[in-house]
């Protein structure tokens, strides 16, 4: 089965024995005569479960144990005693314990507890991947693998946070794939749907660990630059803008096909509201197009200057 466990008992004849079950049940086995010697160890080794007494003659009890376990290490817990009426089963598990057994043990009923502790686990685990894998799912696009423009809003207002309370910069990008309806007309959809698959890839590859991408909508993409002012942005997205420039894609026809983008910069002016610093974007987006595309335009806000655009 590969699952380790740890018996932690200050009597060597309880501890031999119950290695000597478990490892018949197919588990691998150790014992300490502490919680000390145990606590040690497990900073080395990783294990299942541990399977401790409650008393110990001196140091950290079982329940002290339990709590450290439950707190540092992965581990389930089973505590097992000879005094029944001084510990409960509540106390045990409200420390962090998955079971309580009473001694004299019965083998088999401890196997079959330690079996139930680990397929509970594991249904746990697998709870926990899927519950991760849904979030996951919930703000991402299917198609580009690009966080969705849900998670995009809710981002950007915890980027727009961070920048009114550091006083740092905050820059967004607004990027339209130019000509792309028609693109799909002539080619088709799945061809299309290349070019974004592609284009997503190329936006990753061009930012900085900091920085986020998002599918906006449709051929629409933006991305946030923290800490990071206009002039430092409009480089970035005339990186991505000469990177997707280079790029030759090839549908099913007798020629290649280059596509370009326009992209609008513009950085967040301290008070102002989420939508207007959007909207500003979006407006020096449709500069970028008004002007020819396959450009990048900076908008700045009303009071600093006009836009400014560049190839």
């Amino acid at each position: 089965m590969g699952k380790r466990i740890l018996i932690v008992d200050d009597k060597a004849e309880i501890r031999d024995a119950v290695v000597e079950f478990m490892r018949r049940g197919g588990f691998e086995t150790e014992s300490v005569a502490s919680v000390e010697e145990s606590l040690a160890l497990m900073c080395t080794v990783a294990f299942d479960i541990v399977i401790t007494d409650i008393q110990f003659p001196a140091g950290l009890g079982g329940l002290d144990l339990t709590q450290i376990v439950k707190r540092d290490h992965r581990a389930d817990v089973i505590v097992m005693t000879g005094y029944s009426l001084d510990y409960s089963y509540e106390e045990a598990v409200s420390r962090g314990a998955s079971d309580f057994v009473t001694k004299p043990l019965r083998f088999e009923e401890l196997l079959l507890r330690v079996r139930r502790v680990l397929r509970e686990r594991e249904l746990t685990e697998e709870r926990n991947r899927m519950m991760e894998k849904l979030q996951t799912l919930a703000v991402t696009d299917g198609l580009t693998l690009l966080f969705n423009s849900r998670h995009f809003y809710s981002q950007l207002d915890l980027e727009v946070d961070r920048s009114v309370r550091y006083k740092h910069p905050l820059s967004l990008l607004l990027i339209d794939i130019d000509h792309f309806k028609e693109f799909n007309d002539v080619f088709g959809h799945l061809e299309g749907d290349k070019v974004l698959v592609r284009f997503s890839q190329i936006l990753k590859s061009c930012l900085r660990t900091n920085d986020s991408a998002y599918r906006y909508g449709g051929e629409e993409f933006t991305v946030i630059l923290p800490e990071t002012g206009a002039e430092e942005a409009r480089t970035v997205a005339q990186r991505i803008r000469s990177t997707l420039e280079a790029e030759v894609f090839h549908p099913p026809s007798d020629r290649s096909v280059s596509k370009t983008i326009s992209i609008g910069v513009t950085e967040y002016s301290p008070m102002e509201s989420i939508a207007t610093f959007v909207r500003r974007a979006d407006q020096a987006m449709y500069v970028s197009k008004q002007n020819g595309r396959n450009r990048v335009s900076v908008l700045a806000p009303p009071a600093e200057q006009a836009p400014s655009s560049t190839m």
